[in-house]
């Protein structure tokens, strides 16, 4: 039998703060570096420069002329100053990505490239530094799929000196290779482009949110619905009856007492009940605290440690991961979860060995036996190095923490927090050697394979979504945009706008599509779901939209998703006009 030194509470929280976003809505971020052909500018000259593009590994970028005209074009945009034009931008020449199962090819750029701009800098310029924010729109794509279209901005700061000043010239290698003179005019406008619409019309960013104020959401759901859970969403939504998760429903005290009562119980699994007394005797508590007010203390604060720690972490997850959508819906995410699950499942049936008791045995931080230095750096430790045990339960509260926070719950924040402040409770009472603990024995054996089974059906799971999103990876724009269009000569609406002003009018509830291009579950819906007689019907006597969020990071499309509390495409939200009644009563 092996023993492996893992870390698996810190490599699921690392995981998950790192784990890109989600299919289809997932953004993949360019890094982006202007660079010129000397340190310094002269007035009245032409300069050559180029703005440097770089991808994460596997990635490529659309060029600036896709083969197929409903994907993204790569386009860069420059804010230049009075005084300062761009002549010229020069793409590099594209390369053919083959995707699987699409017959032709995608006219991408290599995942490190350079577009060459050349800057006529007018006589009337002044003597200082030129600020020329950039902004670069594009949509990247990887061997199996396109992902949502990105804006990334970057800021040039060019340096103009009198001309007697001489320049020191850089970057020689880099622009010999750019062919200047052989680019295109850049675009007129100078904010970024707008994203292209594949059915007419579009909103864009005329979207008035304060229409929005005159309809009640009565329903929202997302991703790949079928038809029955179609119908149930409608029905639901028509009787202001709201779907309630695990949790939902119970109140915040309810779900923080049951998290309170999950820590509470980590302490009787049989990676943390031997544990209790060594610590305590390590920290000088227990027998050897001298009165029980100071063990109480030192219990208490080695508790606390622990319940900061697992705060601290949590929030730092869940603020910088982003939402649960964005989370779970990654492939990557949840094949990693799956994998560390089966292994500390294994470990719990003793196929692997996962012991950090040595290692908390072992810490020292330099303070005394007894001292409340010792009991807080002993607590934070023992919290780090969660065993197999804890280290599920405690990934599951901060994926549900992520989940309550994307829908607005703020104080879901806490959640993790009092998952530690439950683990807490036995410690001062221990401490104080008023509480007697457990004796281990046969008993937790079974107690250790109950959890084993969890854990592993809990891999099982996070396996099968694994696989559910990367069967689901490749799409055809091009059908999806057809697909939009077929809907809207069944009477769908395009416009936001216009739709809700024809339900206002008519005092008729309203279904909002929320879809792009780039999405296959949106046409998954549109040639299944949407298609099916029943719901058909259901939706007779509704006003139903199709609204293309295509740039879902375009502030004006980010307001309406944030409102209807979308986190991943499609999206479905049923509105009633305020004091409507149902269309079918």
């Amino acid at each position: 039998m092996h023993t492996h030194k893992l870390f698996p509470l810190l490599a699921a929280l690392l995981a998950v703060s790192v784990v890109p976003g989600q299919a289809q809505m997932r953004k993949i971020i360019a890094e982006l570096s202007p660079v010129a052909e000397s340190d310094a500018v002269h007035v009245a000259s032409t300069v050559h420069a180029a703005l440097l593009v770089k991808l994460p590994d596997t990635y490529h970028m659309q060029s600036n002329a896709p083969r197929n005209p409903l994907l993204i074009p790569t386009r860069l945009q420059l804010e230049t100053p009075a005084g300062v034009r761009v002549t010229e931008l020069v793409y590099p020449p594209a390369i053919d990505l083959k995707q699987e199962d699409v017959e032709l090819p995608l006219a991408v750029f290599e995942r490190e490239y350079a577009i060459g701009i050349s800057l006529s800098i007018g006589a009337e310029v002044a003597i200082a530094d030129l600020v020329i924010p950039v902004h670069l729109r594009y949509q990247a794509c990887d061997d199996s799929m396109c992902y949502g279209p990105t804006n990334v901005d970057a800021i040039w700061t060019l340096k103009v000196v009198p001309t007697a000043n001489a320049l020191i010239a850089q970057n020689t290698e880099l622009l010999a290779k750019i062919a200047f003179g052989t680019g295109q005019a850049p675009p007129a406008a100078t904010a970024p482009t707008a994203a292209p619409t594949t059915v007419a019309p579009s909103d864009g960013p005329d979207v008035d949110l304060g229409t929005l104020d005159h309809f009640t959401i009565s329903g929202t759901a997302g991703g790949f619905l079928r038809a029955d859970a179609f119908l149930k969403f409608i029905k639901n939504a028509e009787n202001d009856v709201k779907e309630a998760g695990m949790f939902e429903g119970q109140g915040p005290l309810a779900i923080i007492l049951i998290v309170l009562l999950g820590g509470f119980a980590l302490n009787l699994t049989p990676c943390v009940l031997p544990m209790i007394p060594i610590n305590l005797a390590i920290i000088g508590a227990g027998a050897r605290s001298g009165s029980r007010r100071r063990g109480l203390l030192l219990g208490g604060t080695y508790g606390l440690a622990m319940a900061l720690v697992y705060g601290v972490l949590g929030l730092v997850v869940i603020l910088t991961a982003g939402s649960f959508g964005t989370i779970n819906a990654s492939p990557w995410f949840n094949l990693g979860i799956a994998v560390l699950f089966v292994v500390l499942g294994l470990a719990m049936f003793d196929v692997v060995t996962i012991d950090f008791s040595r290692w908390s045995g072992n810490f020292n931080p330099g303070a005394r036996r007894g001292s409340f230095v010792l009991a807080f750096s002993m607590g934070a430790v023992a919290a780090l190095l969660a065993g197999a045990c804890v280290a599920p339960v405690v990934i599951q509260v901060i994926l549900f923490s992520s989940n309550l926070y994307a829908k607005g719950t703020q104080s879901a924040l806490a959640l993790p927090f009092f998952l530690g402040i439950g683990m807490a409770i036995p410690w001062p009472f221990a401490g104080a050697g008023l509480a007697s603990l457990p004796k281990p024995g046969a008993w937790m054996i079974r107690v250790k394979q109950v959890f084993g089974t969890l854990i592993i059906a809990s891999a099982i799971y996070y396996g099968y979504l694994c696989y559910e999103i990367f069967s689901s990876r490749s799409v055809d724009t091009k059908q999806v945009a057809t697909s939009a269009n077929e809907k809207l000569k069944e009477g769908w609406h395009a416009s936001l706008a216009e739709g809700l002003a024809l339900a206002e009018r008519e005092h008729k509830p309203v279904l909002i599509d929320v879809w792009a291009s780039w999405c296959k579950n949106c046409l998954t819906m549109d040639k299944t779901t949407l298609q099916d007689a029943g719901v058909k019907a259901a939706l007779d006597g509704y006003v139903k939209i199709k609204f293309q969020a295509e740039q879902p990071d375009a502030e004006s499309i980010k307001q309406v998703m944030q409102r209807f509390h979308a986190v991943g495409l499609p999206a479905y939200v049923i509105l009633k006009p305020k004091a409507a009644a149902s269309p079918h009563s």
